[in-house]
């Protein structure tokens, strides 16, 4: 089992506190559940997305105040796109991940760490 969380889970979000505390809360329950579940062989993970070019963020990763003040923090220099996630997927649904569980996969081009 694999939930999509949010970078807002892992920084402070002053104008959407709600949402990182939602996002949050998912993590807290993934790994609640990844402990719970282990002993039946189930797996539990996590996977955080930075900013993804989708059509919901099409708007923002387009506008001027994206380019100039995020874009800039993204280490690889460039907006993620859903074919940055099929690695994760493939190895979070294949036996190579049999042994792994309660973890958080940070997605997001090193925007996280700079």
């Amino acid at each position: 089992m694999a939930v999509t969380a949010s970078l807002a889970a892992l920084e402070g979000s002053p104008l959407s506190a709600h949402y990182a505390a939602s996002k949050g809360a998912m993590l807290s329950v993934m790994r609640a559940l990844a402990v719970g579940l282990a002993r039946h062989k189930i797996r539990c993970n996590a996977i955080v997305p930075g900013w993804i070019e989708t059509p919901m963020t099409e708007k923002a990763v387009h506008g001027d105040a994206f380019k100039t003040r995020v874009l800039p923090r993204v280490p690889a220099r460039r907006w993620g796109t859903g074919g940055d996630f099929g690695g994760i997927a493939v190895y979070l649904t294949s036996n190579a991940s049999n042994y792994h569980t309660g973890d958080t996969f940070v997605i997001d081009g090193g925007y996280a760490i700079f």
